[in-house]
């Protein structure tokens, strides 16, 4: 594979971490165990590479972005065989992930000009110039659920902007992202404006977060560890983005394609085996055509190929970790237990080659009562809940009745309903007719537990960019 900045051994380091296939429990390679010294370390060489980078014309720093993108493109195979190796999924997803991490940096390269300030005149107060400078070093922490695409939402706009950033990606997943950085550093990115540092997150996340050094963080991952965040970075007043947990509902009106729903429903679950904050995680459907609906779903999940993600024709891979898939079992089983509902297809974990693989069926659950725990709690894997709604009142309250905010989606044809239900919706971004889809030009975040600030789009460069007013008498 070209693999230009991929070293499978460390055999040199002490104490090196194992990045694990899921699918087969097999080493895929190790990384270093970095520690608080070496975050020290990585935060004086971006403040002192900053300046250069900072001044230089953004028009300029977008071609570095585009080489990067086509670098990128050139070893998508590659990439996403790595990828699929260390998190799980299919290697179509692969594919499509790299070339997503691709179009974010052409994205940002291309509204370069954008990052000009403003300049107006009064009377009264003579010329005002407002002008926006980058905020200095940036963090950040990435999960590994979709580490490619969530590494391009932080780095680009960063990059974008003039600032320096330091990347701590998932330990489990930290490969991909060391194979994309290389390829922006090929391209042209000045040492040490770019530096991934690998590493536990209670070690390396935690001193990113409460460096003072670093003005701006970024974080994607669970709703505790986005609280500690926050409560690090909270006294040096840094810059903070949190894209935490979410437990997306779909509404699938009777009027709706039930065909496309259907669809819509199980790739919105089972992509990445339901392990994506924003896949469909509360499914609620009109109660009339409820049991025509159901059924669909079962022949769809039924049908679904599990198995290795390197392997052809294969739908969905496994859970990312042996704990993960423990924690998803349990969530199902005590719903079961507890007289919740009841499972259609599906529910158990299953071994495919040896058992360090962690795989677990395509599972749909219907009858279900409000308080069943893969209700209240965030599932993450793939699960899916079907519960009957009576009217749309009750479907848009059971949909906000949870501490997440994040996605949500409508399936209906009737324009009033659409009108409603995106503007009642409790959730930063609502879908119709679709669902998980989010292109890099939009703004992607949530409300409540959620998160706070946005990614993406335009509206991502607000974190790594400040303003500066300059007024002249007249």
């Amino acid at each position: 594979m070209d693999l230009p900045y991929f070293i499978p051994a460390f055999d040199d380091i002490e104490d090196p971490i194992p990045v694990i296939n899921p699918a087969t429990g097999a080493l895929v390679g190790r990384i270093h165990q970095g520690s608080t010294i070496e975050v020290d370390t990585a935060v004086l060489r971006a403040s002192e590479a900053f300046p250069k980078w900072a001044v230089i014309d953004a028009t300029e720093r977008a071609k570095v972005l585009f080489k990067a993108a086509a670098l990128v493109r050139n070893r998508q195979a590659a990439f996403a065989g790595l990828l699929t190796s260390e998190q799980g999924k299919p290697l179509k997803e692969s594919k499509n992930e790299i070339a997503g991490f691709a179009r974010i940096l052409e994205y940002y390269a291309s509204i370069s000009g954008l990052l000009k300030g403003d300049y107006g005149n009064s009377s009264a107060y003579g010329h005002a110039i407002v002008s926006r400078k980058p905020v200095g070093v940036c963090g950040a922490i990435i999960p590994w659920n979709v580490p490619a695409i969530i590494m391009g939402w932080k780095v680009g706009p960063a990059l974008a902007a003039g600032n320096s950033i330091i990347l701590k990606p998932a330990t489990t997943a930290p490969l991909t992202c060391i194979q994309l950085a290389g390829c922006l550093v090929e391209a042209g990115l000045p040492a040490d404006i770019l530096q991934v540092v690998t590493g536990p997150g209670p070690v390396v996340g935690e001193a990113i977060a409460s460096h003072p050094g670093i003005r701006a963080v970024s974080f994607t991952g669970e709703v505790g560890t986005g609280r500690r965040v926050a409560s690090l970075a909270a006294p040096y007043f840094k810059r903070v983005t949190l894209e935490l947990g979410g437990s997306d509902p779909m509404i699938v009106c009777n009027d709706a394609n039930l065909a496309e729903a259907a669809k819509g429903a199980v790739a919105g679950r089972f992509f990445n085996c339901g392990q994506t904050c924003t896949a469909v995680k509360r499914l609620f459907v009109d109660s009339s055509v409820e049991e025509e609906f159901v059924h669909k779903l079962q022949t769809m999940i039924s049908s679904l190929k599990v198995g290795n993600g390197l392997e052809s024709g294969v739908d969905m891979g496994p859970v990312h970790s042996l704990a993960q898939r423990s924690l998803i079992a349990d969530q199902v089983e005590r719903t079961i237990e507890g007289g919740f509902g009841t499972i259609k297809t599906g529910g158990k974990d299953i071994t495919i080659g040896n058992s360090g693989s962690s795989f677990f069926e395509p599972t749909l659950l219907s009858g279900l009562d409000p308080e069943a725990p893969v209700l209240k709690e965030e599932v993450f894997g793939p699960v899916l809940p079907v519960m009957p709604f009576e009217t749309l009142d009750d479907a848009i309250s059971v949909a906000n009745s949870t501490q997440f905010g994040l996605g949500a989606s409508v399936w209906t044809h009737d324009t009033r309903i659409v009108s409603r239900a995106c503007e009642e919706l409790q959730a930063g971004i609502v879908w119709v007719n679709q669902h998980l889809k989010i292109p890099p030009e939009v703004p992607f975040g949530g409300t409540k537990d959620s998160g706070i600030g946005r990614e993406n789009g335009r509206y991502a460069l607000e974190h790594y960019l400040e303003e500066k007013t300059i007024l002249i008498k007249p």
